[in-house]
């Protein structure tokens, strides 16, 4: 684990292991660098750096909640790259962190190697936005990680033949046991950034996806998606063919990144940008 303090005095929490192609691993909206563990195996050879988002994780949470939005994020990964002496890199982005690559790749382009998203796209569907309001900023019923695996896997019937195990590692990364259950591991006042934001009228993210125009592409799509629609999925396509695509089957959102498909197609992608 490491740290870095941003520009306006945060404290946060990444990891950077390994050596090659730097790939900068940004989680989803709740979640934090410990999302990547799964898939880590799988990227052996490259440079794996894992962010904290403000908020989130080992991260200092902002005093002011106003601030967790993309721009200060975004913000934050330059300061990152600033902080490794990192000119470029490729950003693996899962659902949250996808929109994060989008909106970097429209302030500094010049700061990519190329995108992988991780069951997001230009078009989030209101579905499964709801789904997620669900449980935004509380901490959940359950008391021990054993109740909240259970939990996870009622929850998430659109997960297919997901073992007890992984429910429980989990229930383990994303929630803190204390004296009265399990805490979220994150600012619960996430919830009134995601509100406040949800007030305004959602920008047109399609010109934001044009702006990675010769970028190697990868999308990830869990077949079982409530976010990233099928039909989302081929309007990337379209616009750009080139763009490698893999559903995986028996998945919602978001794909643990350890499956055959999402392991074939990251490795694809990553030879696009080493060989």
């Amino acid at each position: 684990m490491a740290r870095f303090k941003s520009s306006d005095g945060l404290s946060l929490n990444f990891t950077d292991e390994g050596a090659g192609l730097p790939i900068l691993c940004l989680a989803g909206l709740t979640r934090n660098g410990a999302d990547f563990d799964y898939v880590t195996p799988h990227l052996a050879g490259n440079r794996l750096i894992k962010l904290d988002y403000r908020g989130r994780g080992g991260s200092d949470f902002d005093p002011d909640w106003r601030n967790y939005i993309l721009p200060v994020e975004c913000r934050d990964v330059l300061e990152l790259l600033d902080h490794l002496s990192l000119d470029r890199v490729a950003i693996l982005g899962t659902s949250r962190g996808g929109l994060n690559a989008m909106g970097l790749a429209k302030a500094a382009p010049g700061r990519l190697l190329g995108v992988a998203f991780n069951d997001i796209g230009p078009v989030i569907e209101p579905r499964g936005l709801e789904f997620i309001m669900g449980y935004l900023g509380r901490n959940p019923a359950a008391k021990t990680h054993a109740a909240a695996a259970a939990a996870l896997a009622r929850v998430f019937p659109e997960f297919e033949e997901v073992p007890e195990s992984r429910w429980h590692e989990e229930a383990v990364k994303h929630f803190r046991q204390d004296d009265d259950g399990l805490r979220i591991t994150y600012d619960p006042h996430l919830r009134d950034a995601v509100e406040a934001a949800g007030a305004q009228a959602a920008p047109d993210l399609w010109p934001y996806f044009e702006a990675l125009a010769g970028l190697p592409l990868a999308c990830i799509r869990g077949a079982n998606s409530d976010l990233l629609s099928a039909e989302t999925l081929a309007e990337m396509q379209r616009r750009r063919p080139d763009m490698i695509v893999a559903q995986v089957p028996g998945r919602g959102h978001v794909p643990f990144l350890d499956e055959p498909e999402a392991v074939a197609a990251l490795r694809e992608w990553v030879e696009l940008m080493t060989s």
